[in-house]
């Protein structure tokens, strides 16, 4: 990138920080980069500075591009060895516990906690009654289809095949051809709010928190920030599952203590 292009791309950040409900101060330049050329493209635009003037005057597109910089790719139980050595956590929380509290940041449109959800209802050995999720996310299209629950399998994603570590998804979700919507028994389990874990600070008293596949995307110097905001939000002897490219900051090694480590679970001391 030249320094001409690179004084472009500063003013478009600077307007997206100033009009769009989105901190690019946080992330990285390369993964800004991408998600913005990604829509230069789609609008035909060449320059950045161009770019900025269709920002200025198009409302429309100033949301398509929050759309594009929020992290939202999910599926059903991503990872799904996690899932599996999660159970035994789940089953030991519900256990000694009347009511256990699980958030997953960012949930995107919802197959995250839904699949929490799910895996708790499919466990014999989890009292499923006892646990109660909140999803939040900063994009609010990715909450409205959070709450809606309906999924469709397209040529790059078969929902099916994401749904396949349950023993009976028919019990879960509704089916009617490429068509998925997740049953009532499952939603009412979830609650989905908006909640930008740069800008809004930690929640509080949850036994399992889930922050995945975000951190790969924020810069360096502000990943502690992140996760003492997560780290805050978690009670003493609770759980934390990061992403499984990830790994905890050097500052937070003493405060959480390896569950399964090669799959990303560890607990508050």
């Amino acid at each position: 990138m030249s320094s001409i292009d690179d004084r472009g791309f500063q003013r478009v950040l600077t307007h997206i920080e100033d009009e769009v409900a989105f901190e690019p101060g946080y992330y990285n330049d390369a993964y800004l980069g991408r998600r913005i050329t990604a829509r230069m493209r789609r609008r035909k635009v060449e320059g950045y500075d161009d770019y900025l003037r269709v920002l200025r005057r198009d409302d429309e597109e100033r949301e398509l591009l929050l759309d594009s910089l929020t992290v939202n790719v999910t599926n059903f139980f991503r990872n799904p060895e996690m899932w599996e050595s999660l159970r035994s956590v789940l089953r030991d929380l519900t256990a000694e516990k009347r009511r256990v509290r699980a958030w997953s940041a960012p949930c995107a449109d919802g197959r995250e906690p839904y699949s929490l959800a799910m895996l708790a209802h499919d466990d014999d050995d989890i009292a499923e009654r006892r646990l109660s999720i909140v999803g939040t996310d900063i994009d609010r299209d990715a909450l409205t289809a959070a709450r809606a629950g309906a999924y469709e399998t397209t040529r790059t994603t078969d929902i099916g095949e994401e749904l396949a570590p349950l023993s009976d998804a028919s019990a879960y979700v509704d089916q009617d051809e490429n068509h998925f919507r997740v049953r009532r028994s499952v939603k009412q389990m979830v609650t989905f709010e908006r909640h930008d874990l740069i800008r809004d600070g930690a929640k509080s008293g949850f036994d399992l928190v889930f922050c995945r596949n975000l951190l790969i995307y924020i810069d360096t110097e502000y990943k502690q920030d992140i996760f003492d905001t997560i780290t805050d939000s978690i009670r003493p002897g609770g759980y934390l599952v990061i992403g499984m490219t990830e790994s905890l900051p050097p500052k937070s090694r003493d405060v959480f203590t390896p569950v399964d480590k090669r799959r990303r679970i560890y607990q508050r001391g």
